[in-house]
């Protein structure tokens, strides 16, 4: 019996052998299987590691280029941005921008207006009154105006007078491109000085100027020499300037000398005040030393004489403007207001009827005078506006008189009296070209003679003229 078990034994090894064999050789293919998945991974991850790298680099050197490009396309606008300012301004030096201010009115007056005087104040010699009863033409400008190169621009305006005279009223040159804010005019050209004086007349808000600028100024101070202004690098507008001229006219006496007669200082400061609201602050200098200014009055029998001023006149201006427009848009609505004060101080001889008795002595005086005007803008193209003006001879002192040599009725344009003027207006802008305007005032300059004056005015600028501020 042992030895049929013992066969069966083997026989079953034998039959088992085969499957064992077959088991182990699956089992070294799927180590192999796995060996060769993770070589083909680590050569994917590779391969997909270097194209990652590829496109980085590919997407930097895009970029790079894209910078050159925005870089040499900048380039080329700002060449020919330059090219194109550089041909403007070669064409503007021949073809300047040229335009003409058209004035004329209509006056109706109370007194004669060859009779006017500003009592108690020597009388400037200029262009101080109310001007011609009935129609007549104001003033007629012609301006020109054209950049001469990148550094110089230049300037003039000519004006047909309504005696069909033409003057010079500016005539000058500016820089373009001085450093640190600086601007520097040379010609001739209306003063820095005060608020008001700089404007053109068509510019004015009123038809006439202020008493104080007639009476102090001759109606408006221009004159030949330079200028220098500095604009402060800040948010708060600061302006410093100064002028030295050569004295041609009232309050100087235009001296046959070598150098400049005439002296100004000017300071200003301005800002916002909110969103609708601006202002500014001036303070201005006068310094001149006349010689033989004459000027035409009558002793007490009423013969008419010439006297004549030689000594120092010192002038003080400060001025004020406060500018209200709703969020600061004023084309609908807006409202100005501005004021400005004088106070004149001189010292010297004054000389009695030069052509005949020739009599000198010394003279001095502290006189002032100051203004103040608002204009409102209630609906777009209409505005109405008031002014008050006033003056104060303050104190004179003459030396003929003091001493005896000649009584106060020898000089009669210079007793004592307080001028006044009440203006009021209304006008109609159907454009930033044109104007129609009516005023009227009421006019104490002349003692014991009030001139009631009506005016009607029409203003038309043709051609590329520079814009005014409101």
């Amino acid at each position: 019996m042992e030895r049929p078990a013992a066969a069966l034994v083997v026989a079953a090894l034998v039959c088992l052998a085969p499957v064992s064999a077959r088991a182990q050789a699956s089992a070294d293919d799927i180590a192999q299987i796995r060996q060769q998945l993770q070589r083909v991974k680590r050569d994917y991850e590779t391969r997909i590691e270097a194209l990652e790298k590829r496109l980085a680099e590919a997407e930097a050197k895009a970029a790079r280029a894209r910078e050159e490009a925005a870089a040499a396309n900048a380039q080329a606008s700002e060449t020919r941005a330059a090219t194109a300012a550089a041909q403007q301004q070669r064409a503007s030096a021949f073809n300047p921008a040229v335009s003409l201010i058209l004035q004329g009115r209509y006056a109706s007056l109370s007194q004669d207006p060859n009779a006017y005087e500003i009592g108690g104040f020597v009388p400037s010699g200029g262009e101080v009154g109310p001007g011609k009863r009935g129609f007549s033409l104001s003033e007629t400008e012609l301006w020109l105006s054209a950049n001469a190169d990148p550094y110089f621009s230049g300037s003039l305006t000519a004006a047909l007078t309504p005696e069909d005279e033409v003057e010079v009223e500016n005539a000058y040159l500016q820089t373009l491109a001085l450093p640190y804010g600086l601007r520097l005019k040379g010609g001739r050209f209306f003063s820095g000085i005060g608020y008001l004086n700089e404007q053109h007349q068509h510019a004015w808000d009123f038809i006439d100027p202020p008493l104080p600028y007639r009476a102090f100024l001759g109606r408006q101070l221009g004159d030949d020499g330079v200028q220098v202004k500095w604009v402060a690098p800040s948010e708060l507008f600061v302006e410093l300037g100064t002028e030295a001229t050569r004295g041609r006219a009232f309050p100087a006496s235009d001296p046959n000398k070598n150098g400049a007669a005439l002296w100004t200082l000017f300071a200003r400061v301005g800002g916002d005040a909110g969103v609708s609201n601006s202002w500014r602050l001036g303070l201005s200098y006068l310094r001149t030393s006349p010689n033989g200014r004459a000027y035409a009055d009558f002793d007490s029998a009423g013969n008419p004489v010439t006297n004549a001023f030689t000594g120092r006149s010192r002038l003080w201006l400060a001025d004020f403007v406060w500018k209200w427009a709703p969020q600061g848009n004023p084309s609908a609505r807006n409202l100005k207001f501005q004021a400005e004060y004088f106070h004149r101080s001189e010292d010297g001889t004054l000389t009695f009827d030069t052509a005949g008795a020739a009599l000198p002595g010394g003279y001095s005086s502290r006189q002032s005078g100051w203004y103040g005007q608002a204009v409102y803008q209630f609906i777009p193209r209409w505005r109405m506006g008031l002014r008050y003006d006033r003056l104060d001879s303050g104190t004179v002192s003459i030396g003929q008189v003091q001493t005896g040599a000649l009584a106060p009725a020898d000089f009669p344009i210079l007793a004592l009296y307080n001028p006044s003027l009440w203006a009021v207006m209304v006008d109609w802008s159907p454009s930033e070209f044109s104007r129609l305007r009516l005023q009227y005032a009421r006019d104490k300059s002349r003692p014991f003679a009030a001139d009631n004056q009506l005016f009607l005015q029409y203003i038309l600028s043709l051609g590329a003229h520079a814009a005014h501020t409101w």
